[in-house]
């Protein structure tokens, strides 16, 4: 996996054959951070990565300047992987091991962009549970935006506050938006 663009553009990431992870293409998160870029000054945001895996999209967010980026993942090894590299790149990330959907409960922070990568065999409920839990809890900011990644085959368009979806090969993002009057 390498960084598409910022501070570190170009930079190549080598994770641990171990990790339990399947990392989201170059080529889909080139596009998701294409729509992102129209939407955000990336400076001025508090980024939620949920199932972080490799932590891929945090240091993404972080090369293109975020400096509030929380990953979250219930693997030991994967939030040792991403404390590593955040220290090695010198990005400002907070990794935190936690099951996604107990940290979606008590959640401390409000996020800009709150992104999830389950893993692609989940059920649509489980999927669709994030979504619910994220608005059940007002964790988005005004005008905050919650982004699902799936496998093509998972409509996610039921969900709460669900806007549009983005294929890109075998992954689709779905997007949810929090509107101004739900606070």
């Amino acid at each position: 996996m390498r960084i598409i663009s910022g501070s570190n553009k170009g930079k190549r990431i080598i994770a641990p054959k171990k990790l339990p992870v399947r990392p989201t293409t170059d080529m889909a998160k080139e596009g998701l951070f294409n729509i992102l870029n129209n939407h955000y000054h990336f400076s001025a945001l508090t980024i939620l990565d949920l199932f972080s895996g490799t932590g891929n999209i945090s240091y993404e967010f972080a090369s293109r300047g975020a400096e509030k980026i929380t990953s979250i993942d219930g693997n030991y090894e994967c939030v040792k992987f991403i404390k590593k590299t955040a220290n090695e790149l010198d990005y400002s990330i907070t990794a935190i091991k936690s099951d996604v959907f107990k940290y979606l409960e008590k959640a401390p922070i409000k996020a800009d962009v709150i992104f999830a990568d389950p893993p692609y065999n989940f059920s649509t409920e489980e999927f669709l549970k994030i979504a619910a839990l994220v608005f059940e809890n007002n964790l988005l900011t005004e005008d905050g935006m919650l982004i699902i990644e799936s496998g093509k085959h998972t409509d996610l368009s039921t969900g709460p506050n669900f806007v549009e979806k983005r294929g890109y090969g075998g992954s689709v993002f779905s997007f949810f938006y929090k509107t101004s009057e739900e606070d």
